[in-house]
């Protein structure tokens, strides 16, 4: 079974989190949520979460993707912790799928996983992709390589397909967007 791990900390944006946990396990990834701590993480809009892992129990070589979601303080909070930086650069040496949207492409940032690869950010952040050698567009999901950002909540279900298709494939994504009748609002 194809595996992601989405990264989860205080503060996080329940919006992005949930479409891509439930996006991916509709599309049959094994997704595992790792928290900063163990038990119920609360996000932005005072949604908690629970947690499968806790971050320091993680072996990113078991996992074909790392996904960290946005929102304010949650991706601050991600950015401080040694832990998901370390990871986050494992996986991209390893070449997995390394992804984040909203603000935390500055944690992929931060981890040095841009440098020289398009992406996107929260509008107005950009200054943030630069520090880490990203070249920043104007689009709601960009891939480059091994690794996809997003610019903010309003597209998470653009980015989780987008996760999905180099996941599982197109076919399968084509399956689950006629039964979410995604195709009727996504073209």
């Amino acid at each position: 079974m194809v595996k992601a791990v989405v990264f989860l900390a205080p503060g996080f944006e329940e919006i992005e989190a949930s479409t891509i946990v439930d996006v991916l396990r509709r599309c049959g990834v094994g997704v595992t949520i790792a928290g900063l701590t163990a038990g119920l993480i609360e996000g932005s809009h005072g949604i908690k979460f629970a947690s499968d892992i806790v971050v320091e129990n993680l072996e990113v070589a078991d996992y074909d993707a790392v996904i960290c979601p946005g929102g304010a303080p949650g991706y601050e909070n991600l950015m401080r912790n040694t832990k998901v930086i370390v990871a986050i650069k494992k996986a991209f040496k390893l070449n997995k799928l390394v992804a984040a949207i909203c603000a935390a492409p500055a944690v992929l940032s931060k981890a040095g996983v841009l440098e020289g690869k398009d992406c996107t950010i929260y509008p107005g952040m950009e200054s943030d992709l630069l520090r880490g050698g990203g070249k920043p567009k104007k689009e709601i999901v960009v891939a480059d390589g091994n690794v996809i950002t997003s610019m903010g909540p309003a597209t998470a279900l653009p980015f989780a397909l987008e996760l999905a298709a180099r996941l599982v494939g197109p076919n399968v994504v084509k399956e689950v967007k006629e039964r979410t009748l995604t195709q009727m609002v996504l073209k």
